[in-house]
C-alpha cells in the first residue's frame, strides 16, 4: 500500500499542520504493514503556477523553452504520484482565509479533466474514487459554523470540494483551531489534534 505526505507550511518546525501530518503518518506506519511513504515539501521544491504555456502544451502544443518542457514533466510526475497512492495526507495551514499558494500549485497538477475527473452524459464522474485522503489544518481563529468568522472559512470547505470532485467525498479532517489566539488556545489545539491523528484507524 502506498501513502503520499504532503505538506504545505511554511513556518518549518514551528508549523502546527506539520506536526500533526507527521504524526499521522507516523500512526498508520504504525498500523498498515509495509506502508510505502512518499514524502513532498511543496514549499522547499515548489511546483510553478500554471501558465498559458501549460494550458497550450495540454492541449498538444509543443512546449518552447526547456523551461516550460521541465515543469511539464514536473506536472506529469506530481499526477503520476497522486494516481498510484492510496492514501493520501496533508498539512495544510490556513493562509489568508483559505489555502497556500503552494498548495494550490499542486492541486492544478492533479485537478486535471480526463485524469481525476471527466465530464459525462449524466454529468460530473470522479475518477480517483478509492483513495482515503486525511487532511491535518490549522487555523488562526475559529471558523465553525457557529462563528462570526463562519463565511470567512475557504480552506477545509475548498478541499473537501476538490477531493469530492474527483471522486473521493469521506475527507478525513482532523483541525487544530485558534492556534493565533495565545499560547494556551496554540497548545491546547495541537494536543487534540494530536491526540486525533494518534488514534487513527488502519482503514
Amino acid at each position: 500500500m502506498k501513502l503520499l505526505h504532503i505538506d504545505a507550511s511554511i513556518l518549518g518546525g514551528n508549523s502546527v499542520s506539520r506536526q500533526v501530518s507527521a504524526a499521522v503518518v507516523d500512526r498508520l506506519k504504525a498500523t498498515i504493514p509495509h506502508l510505502d511513504v512518499t514524502y513532498r515539501d511543496i514549499t522547499s521544491a515548489p511546483l510553478s503556477h500554471l501558465s498559458g504555456a501549460h494550458l497550450a502544451a495540454a492541449q498538444g502544443a509543443t512546449p518552447e523553452s526547456a523551461e516550460v518542457q521541465a515543469d511539464i514533466a514536473a506536472s506529469s510526475a506530481a499526477l503520476d504520484e497522486f494516481l498510484a497512492t492510496d492514501i493520501v495526507v496533508i498539512g495544510a495551514p490556513m493562509y489568508n482565509f483559505t489555502i497556500p499558494s503552494q498548495l494550490k500549485a499542486w492541486i492544478d497538477r492533479i485537478l486535471v479533466a480526463g485524469k481525476t475527473f471527466r465530464y459525462t452524459e449524466k454529468g460530473l464522474e470522479g475518477l480517483a474514487a478509492g483513495k482515503r485522503v486525511i487532511i491535518a489544518i490549522s487555523r488562526g481563529g475559529f471558523y465553525g459554523a457557529d462563528m462570526p468568522s463562519a463565511a470567512g472559512e475557504h480552506l477545509e470547505t475548498y478541499l473537501r470540494w476538490v477531493f469530492g470532485y474527483m471522486g473521493i467525498p469521506n475527507v478525513e479532517i482532523i483541525s487544530a483551531d485558534g492556534v493565533q489566539m495565545g499560547p494556551e488556545h496554540r497548545e491546547k489545539a495541537l494536543a487534540s489534534a494530536m491526540q486525533l491523528a494518534t488514534g487513527l484507524q488502519a482503514a
